[in-house]
């Protein structure tokens, strides 16, 4: 379908704009806009909708909303004082007022010569800019059909819990219980309710026990992605229907990003927009190496140039100059600091009610600054948006390591790997749980996770660091040296004297055993 107005013709299948037969280049936010007042020119569209449609939602200023209003108009040929197409209305919003023909391309039109039909239906939703799932009502397999208002609500909250993931668009109730006791094509759902991504289920009772299964499905392949089973006693059922919730819910999040990672990767580079970038920064981050960090950092400027409000990008940048930092991989390491600091300020001022850019963008102000009190202030307000947030929970395990709250720390780390057992991040856990056991005196409970940590990524400094301190605090004084050895390759200017630059570390016992493990272990004052 195509949309033709003025001397314009707007193609949103290839996404393209011509004008007198001239294409017209436009930023993918503009294009997003444009066919957003088209598609709803019968009536006003306010500014929170635009938001809502366009930017998924994020908190994007007055300023960058007026220039995108100034973009659509100067691509189509119109402008704020003639407003021939696209009408400002004061305290209301927008309207497209052109006239629009709506015209099918040429394939299309020989498809239906060729296969004809008589069913007229509405138009299949377009995909939202972000992601998006449905959840379908779970089959209650139990024969009781009493056990069905809980499978309801199982799904209710996990429809609730999703909806917290501020880039998830998630389909609401109502419109997901229209499928309840049918039986659906799973790409039919997707089609009609546009989504990406389908949830289905099952429950089932047995005596005192309930077993709930869950499936996530690609809409457009049918392909299965991912599947778990839960199951628990009947004895608190509104307490075991929130823990299914929780974990079907922080389960999904991470798969369905890993998906989205992996549809960017395989999208021709010249049809990127900011949150493609955003997702290849992301593969590349979870890498965890100077050369990936490199790559994801180059991403997450490209997606703030494309998109200047993406609080989320701002986010990954600032962390990444946070990676770094503490890997010993600066340049200029003043300079680095200062620009992190700076973007991890916009981040979390751009992104008040955003999980992800508060749990990046706070955890990297902390650490940047030494300011671990609001640090975590801002990973709280992160779990508190998303408590399904496994990122948010294990940076918030770090910086109360630093603060010196070790056995919360481990709390916090251990809620993590419960959210998300196979994170790409998993050997970031590891490590935090391997320095707080180090604090809290178990010497070799440390180095046993220490070791784990490495052998997922021997290129990560503190991780080094942890286990030649561990080895040469259990006197195994030839295995540390190999340590140190390694350590001294990977950041030559590493000395105890300047521990506390490197890392936040603020209470002084927690400092000392640490500094005298590495000093057993050979590193120089």
């Amino acid at each position: 379908m195509q949309f033709l107005f003025s001397d314009c013709t707007l193609d949103p299948e290839r996404r393209e704009l011509t004008r007198a037969a001239q294409s017209v280049g436009v930023g993918p936010q503009v294009f997003d806009l444009l066919l957003y007042l088209i598609q709803n020119r019968d009536h006003v569209v306010s500014k929170d909708r635009i938001i809502e449609a366009v930017w998924g939602g994020r908190i994007v200023s007055e300023s960058t909303l007026t220039s995108h209003i100034n973009a659509v108009r100067k691509a189509i040929g119109d402008s704020g004082e003639k407003q021939h197409l696209v009408r400002t209305l004061p305290r209301k919003g927008f309207r497209f007022v052109g006239d629009v023909t709506e015209a099918q391309v040429a394939e299309q039109i020989a498809n239906e010569a060729i296969h004809p039909t008589t069913n007229v239906s509405r138009p299949a939703p377009l995909l939202p800019s972000r992601p998006s799932i449905a959840i379908l009502p779970f089959q209650n397999l139990s024969g009781d059909p009493e056990q069905a208002y809980f499978a309801d609500g199982v799904v209710e909250e996990i429809i609730t819990a999703l909806s917290r993931v501020r880039w998830l668009f998630v389909i609401a109730r109502n419109s997901s219980f229209t499928y309840q006791d049918r039986t659906v094509d799973l790409k039919q759902v997707g089609q009609e309710l546009g989504v990406g991504y389908v949830l289905e289920g099952s429950l089932r009772k047995a005596s005192d026990r309930i077993r709930i299964t869950g499936q996530l499905v690609e809409a457009s392949t049918g392909v299965h992605l991912w599947a778990e089973r839960f199951e628990g006693r009947l004895e608190d059922i509104f307490k075991l229907q929130d823990e299914i919730a929780a974990s079907v819910a922080g389960a999904i999040a991470p798969q369905v990003e890993l998906a989205e990672i992996e549809r960017a990767k395989n999208k021709p580079t010249a049809s990127l927009n900011a949150y493609d970038c955003y997702l290849r920064g992301i593969a590349h981050m979870h890498r965890g190496t100077q050369e990936a960090i490199e790559e994801a950092l180059s991403l997450f400027q490209r997606s703030i140039e494309l998109d200047p409000d993406f609080a989320a990008g701002h986010a990954m940048a600032a962390w990444s100059y946070f990676w770094r930092k503490i890997n010993g991989w600066t340049d200029d390491r003043a300079r680095e600091i200062a620009e992190g600091e700076r973007l991890a300020r916009r981040a979390v001022e751009l992104g008040r009610d955003d999980a992800v850019a508060l749990t990046r963008g706070g955890h990297a102000l902390a650490h940047l600054t030494g300011d671990l009190n609001s640090g975590i202030a801002l990973l709280d307000r992160a779990v508190f948006l998303n408590p399904n947030l496994a990122s948010a929970w294990f940076l918030g395990g770090f910086l109360r390591i630093w603060h010196g709250e070790c056995e919360d720390a481990i709390e916090h780390f251990e809620r993590a790997m419960r959210l998300s057992p196979v994170d790409p991040e998993l050997y970031r856990m590891q490590a935090g749980i391997a320095m707080a056991h180090l604090f809290a005196g178990r010497i070799g409970t440390a180095s046993t996770w220490a070791e784990r940590s490495y052998s997922n990524l021997p290129s990560f400094l503190m991780v080094v660091a942890l286990i030649a301190a561990t080895r040469a605090l259990n006197g195994r004084q030839e295995d540390a040296r190999r340590a140190i050895e390694e350590l001294r390759r990977l950041d030559p200017g590493l000395r105890i004297s300047n521990i506390r630059d490197w890392l936040p570390i603020s209470r002084p016992e927690h400092l000392s055993i640490f500094a005298d493990g590495l000093r057993k272990a050979g590193l120089a004052e």
